[in-house]
Order: structure tokens, then C-alpha cells, then sequence
């Protein structure tokens, strides 16, 4: 099978032509006459047209590369292996001292034979030359961390794209860990054992593996960021109401496995109530204490600007349900004091984890997972694109400065969650499931970019 060069690849190649031209002088049109001798390469040098350096010397390459190899006895060249696939290189474009080739996406990695991994094997009717050279996916890349606030020595789960033999985490506070990290043979994952002394300002976990390195958003152990987490950090507002979950009602009970609960923490359905009626709203509910207390403005004013886009700001908050959540009821998370529940529009976002693709499935964990919402997933503010000022002015403005979390229960349309026609209904059900949040906190999505090369 021949790989196709793609656009970017035929313009990369195209600008190369001339100086190839001039320092090559044109020999491969000697290729089906003559041999070279042995094949010795002396350079590889990556092209990419969009790079500020276009021709740069490299010790690897990715899939879908365009790569210049410099030597001498090109002359006479048949075929080239790459990882052991047979790659296809143009013969106009090989001289005796050099040639261009273009990695193929087809081309294997880590499932490649140990013998032919990171290797580029060339081969004419006088011999053949093996060359040590990395060959690497696309750039890796983290998607998700299972608990971004954890306790020391646990163990967490990060997902991603190209996290394949990850041989190093470190972690905020430059806390780095070598050992333990297990990693999925499909690169979608790695699990990690959290070590002691990550900075309580927290930020970025990154990561290197045998695709190269990459970023968390700088989520990870964040207190900095946090609203309330019921043991000291952040007020917990309340008043005379047969749903507010009162002081009393918290829950300080070791709960979960792997990843364990922190001190106290909010019970969705506390104790004094033993179910939730089906097709009603605000059945429970537990807030910050809001105006006069909780100052947005100063609090972040230091770790997220303002002016910081919404998809960059998110609202993070741990949670553990230990039996399936199937059917019926959701969170609604209220950014203020000032909703009656029920709404699917305003400064809310409705958190509904049993629906996925249009379709109950049951939800539940085994330890306490972290849920992060982008706060351009809230209604008000997703249809176009606002910045954390926004937020702060909407908050100060009103009246009620609360945050909090009801539990509601009425009927979820999936139009009003996915935002389109659809008449699906999940008609509310009568519910007793135990759903438990702590450490609320506002993060920052920002991702730190990673270059493969210092300069």
C-alpha cells in the first residue's frame, strides 16, 4: 500500500526541490544503472513548513512526517523499512547524499517487531543499512484525570490519546515519580500512585512517554480554587428550609475505595430525607454563604484573570455514588441564589451523569471521582463566547451572592440537554440513590504547550 502525501507534505517536499537540485546534482537518475556502495547515514532532518526552523535535524519523528536523510550511497536504493513497513519514497526525490521520505501513517509503533522498532532499514541489490532512529505516534495528549484532588498515596487514573509507555509523571511542586506508573497498551491511559508534597497551589501534571511528553490543564490539587470543601476552607450558608442540608447533615464517615472521602462532605440526600418524590425540583439543596462572604473577584484574581476565556474556567467538584444512578434526578448547579429549579436556561448547568448518548446507563463509582463543567457549559453563557469577568459582574450584581447544588427530579428532555429537536423524554421516577459531592472549587483549564524542541 502506498501512503499518499497530503498537502502540507507536497509543499514541505516542494520547497526542498532546489536545494536538493543544486546539492545533489541530480544522481538519482543513476539509480537503475549504478550502486553507491554502502549506505551511511549522517543526518535526519524533519520538514515542516509550518515550523519557524522548516529543516531541523532530529533524532525521532511522528507518523505523517516528512523527513530529509542525509548520507552517501543513495545510489541504487530499492526500498526503505520503517519500524518494518515498507515505506514508499519517489525516486526524483533520492541523490547519492541525500533523500526525502515521508513517515506513513500506517507505520507501526510499539506493536512493531522489537527487532524492527525505531529503526529505518534501507535496502539495495549490494546490501542493506540499519539505522537507529525513533519513530513516535502523534503527540501525546491528556484528556482527563479520574481525581484531580486526592489524598497522598492513592492512586489515580489519567486518560488521553498517545499515552504509551509513560516512564515519568511529575507532578505540581516538581514532584516526580518514575516508578509504579502502569500504562495501557493503546495509549487511552495510564494509572499513577499520587505522591506526598504536591503543591497545594497546584496547576499542570505532565507526562513522558515513548510519543513524548504532554500537559494536564493546570486542575490538578488546586485548593487554591476552593469554594467550600465543609472542613474549614469556605462557608456553608444555610437557613430555615425542609430541603437545605443544614451543618448537621453533613457526613464525615470514611466512604469510598481507592480514592477515600476528606473529612466532611454533602449528602445530596441526607439522612432526614428517605426519598425523593418523582416530578418535583429543589428536593435538597446546600450553598456557600454568598453575599458579604464568598469574593470571587479577590480570590482569583491572582490565578485566573478576567479577562480568561470561559472554556477556560471550569467548576470542579468531587463525587461518589455508591449505587447504580439510573433514570432519574440530577444536580443543578446554581451560580447564584436565584433560581426555583426546574430551569434548563440562565446562570445553572444541569448535571445529569446516567444519560449518555441519548440513553440511560447507570452511573456509579467505586472511590470519589472528579467532575469538571467549562463555564461555557453553563446555559447563559453557551451560546457565545464570554470571559470570567462575565461571571464575576454576574455575580456581584446579584442579590444572593450563594453558590450551590439542588438535587431535582423531574423529567429530563433530552432537547433541553443536548440543545435540539429531539422528543426523547425520561419521565422522573421516584429515587432513593445516594449521590455525595465535597471539595468545590473553581480551576483553571489553561494547558501548557509542549515542544518537542527547545528552541
Amino acid at each position: 500500500m502506498k501512503y499518499i502525501l497530503n498537502k502540507k507534505h507536497w509543499t514541505s517536499i516542494a520547497l526542498l526541490a532546489v536545494m536538493m537540485i543544486s546539492s545533489m546534482l541530480f544522481t538519482a537518475c543513476d539509480n537503475s544503472d549504478s550502486d553507491g556502495g554502502t549506505i551511511v547515514i549522517s543526518k535526519v532532518f524533519l520538514e515542516d513548513v509550518n515550523s519557524t526552523v522548516q529543516d531541523r535535524e532530529v533524532t525521532f519523528a511522528r507518523l505523517g512526517q516528512a523527513l530529509r536523510i542525509e548520507g552517501s550511497g543513495f545510489t541504487g536504493l530499492k526500498r526503505v523499512y520503517i519500524n518494518g513497513y515498507s515505506t514508499y519514497f519517489n525516486v526524483v526525490f533520492v541523490s547519492d547524499n541525500s533523500m526525502l521520505i515521508n513517515v506513513s501513517a500506517d507505520t507501526p509503533t510499539i506493536e512493531a517487531d522489537p527487532a524492527d522498532r525505531n529503526t529505518i532499514r534501507f535496502v539495495k541489490d549490494s546490501g542493506e543499512t540499519i539505522f537507529k532512529f525513533d519513530i513516535r505516534s502523534g503527540k501525546p495528549a491528556i484528556t482527563n484525570i479520574s481525581n484531580t484532588m486526592p489524598n497522598a498515596g492513592e492512586t489515580i487514573t489519567v486518560t488521553g490519546t498517545g499515552l504509551t509507555e509513560i516512564s515519568k509523571v511529575v507532578f505540581p511542586g516538581n514532584v516526580e515519580v518514575t516508578s509504579g506508573i502502569v500504562s495501557d497498551e493503546d495509549g487511552e491511559s495510564f494509572t499513577v500512585k499520587v505522591p506526598s508534597g504536591v503543591s497545594d497551589i497546584g496547576g499542570s501534571i505532565f507526562v513522558q512517554g515513548s510519543n513524548g511528553g504532554a500537559y494536564s490543564p493546570a486542575y490538578f490539587n488546586c485548593k487554591k480554587g476552593i469554594l467550600i470543601n465543609f472542613d474549614g476552607i469556605g462557608t456553608q450558608g444555610s437557613w430555615d428550609r425542609a430541603s437545605m442540608i443544614l451543618p448537621a447533615d453533613l457526613e464525615s464517615a470514611a466512604i469510598g475505595t481507592g480514592n477515600v472521602s476528606q473529612g466532611k462532605y454533602a449528602p445530596h440526600r441526607p439522612a432526614k430525607i428517605a426519598s425523593f418524590t418523582a416530578g418535583a425540583n429543589r428536593q435538597s439543596e446546600v450553598w456557600t454563604a454568598g453575599t458579604g462572604v464568598d469574593n470571587w473577584r479577590t480570590q482569583f484574581a491572582a490565578s485566573i484573570p478576567a479577562s480568561t476565556p470561559l472554556d477556560k474556567v471550569a467548576f470542579q467538584f468531587d463525587i461518589y455514588v455508591p449505587d447504580a444512578w439510573k433514570d432519574s434526578g440530577f444536580l443543578k448547579i446554581c451560580t447564584v441564589n436565584n433560581f426555583n429549579g426546574g430551569e434548563w436556561a440562565g446562570a445553572v448547568y444541569n448535571y445529569v451523569p446516567w444519560l449518555i448518548d441519548g440513553k440511560s446507563v447507570a452511573f456509579q463509582t467505586t472511590g470519589w471521582v472528579t467532575v469538571t463543567i467549562p463555564l461555557n457549559k453553563f446555559y447563559a453563557w453557551s451560546k457565545e463566547a464570554f470571559t470570567f469577568e462575565t461571571v464575576l459582574a454576574f455575580r456581584e450584581a446579584a442579590t444572593y451572592q450563594n453558590f450551590g447544588i439542588y438535587f431535582e427530579n423531574s423529567d429530563v428532555k433530552l432537547k433541553d440537554v443536548l440543545g435540539n429537536t429531539s422528543e426523547v423524554e425520561f419521565p422522573a421516577k421516584a429515587t432513593s440513590v445516594k449521590v455525595y459531592t465535597d471539595n468545590w472549587r473553581i480551576v483553571s483549564l489553561d494547558t501548557p504547550v509542549y515542544n518537542d524542541f527547545a528552541n
